[in-house]
């Protein structure tokens, strides 16, 4: 078969070289994450300077220059914000430091009013997908897992949508349909009685809700799903009522 009949010519161990290849560790200096009991109640309380933003004479890690990229996102905001933006940042790597998974988890443990008053969606939905190889029980493994496909596949579908020429609210028109078949022999969705964008939200909801750790961050990334404007599942909203039959 040539390269030309597939869409990733290597296979698997081309797709893991360059997987491997983005978790390298970062190296430290002097420079490190706080400890595992670090005061989290002073860290919200505390604002990131303008001179978080400058790379220290004599200091020039890979850590070092990862944590003054970081800094520029988060100046003038908390010093808590920040920190979970380190931890997610290392928590990517094969290897970080011992106490990084245990704080993490802490921080959405004791801080999730804070965090969630002053992340952006980015941030939480990064937050919530470290919780995937990071969480210390089942279903914060087990939601982060299902989250962590979920938004990536959002994120390759409505990056390619972009490219239609239609605005993120405007659906497609029936009439320019494709009456193709769907991959791997798939039926296609009913507007009328389909039920696949519930069936793949709701259970991950439910299941999110029974862990207190977990539990405001999914409930919050959910409900903003659910008044985004412009995503796919509105979209399907307005084509399921376009279809409806007029009464």
């Amino acid at each position: 078969m040539s390269d030309d009949e597939l869409t990733y010519p290597g296979g698997l161990p081309d797709m893991l070289d360059s997987y491997e290849n983005r978790r390298s560790p970062f190296q430290f200096g002097t420079l490190t994450l706080p400890g595992p009991d670090v005061d989290l109640d002073d860290l919200a309380k505390r604002i990131v300077p303008d001179s978080a933003t400058e790379l220290p004479p004599g200091r020039n890690t890979t850590w070092d220059r990862k944590h003054v990229q970081i800094a520029r996102e988060f100046v003038g905001k908390s010093e808590l914000a920040f920190l979970n933006a380190q931890l997610i940042s290392n928590l990517r790597k094969r290897s970080f430091p011992r106490q990084a998974p245990a704080l993490f988890c802490r921080l959405w443990d004791e801080q999730s009013d804070h965090l969630l008053s002053v992340l952006d969606l980015r941030w939480l939905v990064s937050s919530v997908q470290t919780f995937a190889d990071h969480g210390q029980t089942p279903t914060q493994r087990e939601v982060g897992h299902a989250l962590r496909v979920f938004f990536s596949m959002m994120k390759l579908y409505e990056f390619e949508r972009l490219f239609s020429g239609l605005a993120p609210e405007t659906p497609f028109q029936f009439k320019d349909r494709n009456h193709v078949p769907l991959p791997y022999q798939m039926k296609g969705f009913s507007f009328e009685k389909g039920g696949l964008d519930v069936n793949l939200i709701a259970p991950i909801w439910t299941r999110a809700m029974n862990d207190p750790t977990i539990a405001p961050l999914v409930d919050h990334l959910m409900i903003q799903l659910n008044k985004d404007p412009g995503g796919i599942f509105r979209r399907l909203k307005r084509m399921r009522a376009a279809r409806a039959p007029r009464k």
